[in-house]
């Protein structure tokens, strides 16, 4: 007895079904590739990575530096920071485990967020989980049972081989930034063998090809082949957490998969390929429309708590992928954004703001809070004539109101009154949003206890 045929568009609406599960699973394995790629260095202390300047080879397994804070023009990723000196490196866990000295910042916050190639948030190293003393901590593959050292003081096992770092240190202004970049000279990375040897660092340094083209053109969405490729070899070499490996084995009826086969993108049938391209661009046109957490009473829209894994959250791990990848788990830090004014109007420079925080109502954290503004055009710095990017807790010679509250002023035009001039915050001529940092948040931030105050239009 045959079996029953089953209709053409029927079973063209379960693979693409199937492609839009999986493109949902999978992006932030593209990202990944994408972002290791765009940030790992061409060159480093150990020489350059490759034998010629268009070589795609890049280096792993180094500490990479930021020096100078970032200025307006001087950034190549959206809604940049100007609170940290940022460390970057991505660690190829293949050939064993890695150490990481950190030296003892005399109480400076600083986190070392570790990412596993899913974006996982699943470790730090600094003020809130290894405090700011020096430490040696050891980084170590998955399922890793070797003997380690006693002198080590923490064991850091990551869920998958290649694991990205991004680093950030307190810097307390423009002067201070000498002082960060000694302690920056304090960070060493070394193989354990190196380390237990007492061996420099310059052996630990690889070259590798992160295998992904950075000078195609932009898309709305990456091509299936292209997709398919990259997201193959990221599986290949960090295969999925145990239970989400027969998941992930369906994948294979749309090309996708670690094994040798599903490796060779070029092999996708037609029927493969169309389905991955109407869910890639499905997908990205629906994300990039999608707001990332909830908009609160007062107009802040805040993210979502993240912890140390999205677990099987994955659109909102393909979402933070899209939009904010590199984010810290919220307990270490939390970003909530203004985009509009008390009153649900598009923050604009044509007009005049005002927020004001009660007595006793400043944003509740342990370490540091500071208000950025970003130009709404193209979600950078804005230039203005103070060189003004950011105002918080560190911002000296702030003006309190009467009453020991504080009121900052933001809009384009210098305010007349000196006091609000001491507070304001440049605005540019056109539209604007706003991101609140609050590092090492306290439970009432995040549980929604303290509430931001509003946007007040003013003129």
């Amino acid at each position: 007895m045959h079996a029953p045929l089953t209709p053409p568009a029927v079973a063209d609406q379960a693979l693409q079904a199937l492609a839009m599960e999986a493109v949902t699973y999978a992006y932030p394995l593209y990202e990944m590739s994408r972002m290791r790629a765009n940030t790992s260095p061409r060159q480093c202390a150990l020489g350059p990575a490759g034998d010629a300047p268009d070589s795609p080879q890049r280096w792993n397994n180094v500490l990479i530096h930021a020096r100078a804070l970032l200025g307006a023009g001087r950034s190549r990723v959206v809604t940049p920071n100007h609170d940290t000196l940022y460390t970057n490196a991505w660690l190829d866990l293949s050939d064993g485990p890695l150490v990481i000295d950190v030296p003892d910042t005399a109480g400076r916050y600083y986190v070392l967020g570790l990412l596993d190639f899913y974006t996982n948030p699943f470790a730090g190293i600094g003020q809130r989980t290894t405090g700011t003393q020096a430490r040696s901590v050891v980084i170590t593959p998955p399922g890793w049972k070797g003997a380690l050292p006693a002198a080590l003081h923490a064991r850091i096992e990551a869920p998958t081989p290649w694991v990205w770092i991004i680093g950030r240190i307190l810097v307390e202004g423009p002067d201070d930034v000498a002082a960060v970049n000694a302690l920056q000279d304090g960070f060493c990375l070394r193989t354990l063998a190196d380390w237990s040897a007492g061996n420099d660092a310059t052996r630990t340094g690889k070259r590798f090809d992160p295998d992904f083209d950075t000078h195609a053109r932009s898309e709305a969405a990456p091509e299936a082949l292209r997709f398919a490729a990259v997201v193959n070899r990221a599986l290949l070499h960090n295969p999925p957490p145990a239970h989400e490996q027969a998941m992930v084995e369906r994948f294979r009826a749309l090309g996708l998969g670690a094994d040798a086969a599903a490796a060779d993108a070029a092999a996708l049938t037609a029927p493969q390929q169309a389905a991955l391209n109407a869910a890639l661009a499905q997908c990205l046109a629906l994300w990039r429309e999608a707001a990332i957490g909830a908009t609160g009473p007062t107009g802040w829209q805040t993210m979502p708590l993240l912890e140390q894994s999205f677990g099987d959250n994955y659109l909102g791990r393909a979402l933070v992928a899209l939009k904010y990848i590199g984010a810290l788990e919220s307990r270490e830090a939390s970003y909530p954004m203004a985009h509009a004014d008390s009153q649900g109007r598009l923050l604009d420079g044509r007009n005049a703001y005002r927020l004001r925080f009660a007595p006793g109502q400043l944003p509740p954290v342990q370490a540091f809070w500071s208000l950025t503004m970003y130009d709404a055009s193209d979600y950078m710095l804005v230039p203005n004539a103070i060189d003004r990017y950011v105002i918080g807790d560190r911002t000296p010679d702030l003006q309190r109101d009467a009453d020991g509250g504080l009121t900052l002023h933001i809009q384009h035009s210098p305010p007349l009154d000196p006091a609000a001039r001491a507070n304001w915050l440049p605005a540019p001529a056109g539209g604007f949003y706003l991101c609140l940092r609050a590092y090492l948040p306290d439970a009432a931030l995040l549980d929604g206890n303290y509430t931001l105050p509003p946007l007040e239009l003013t003129a």
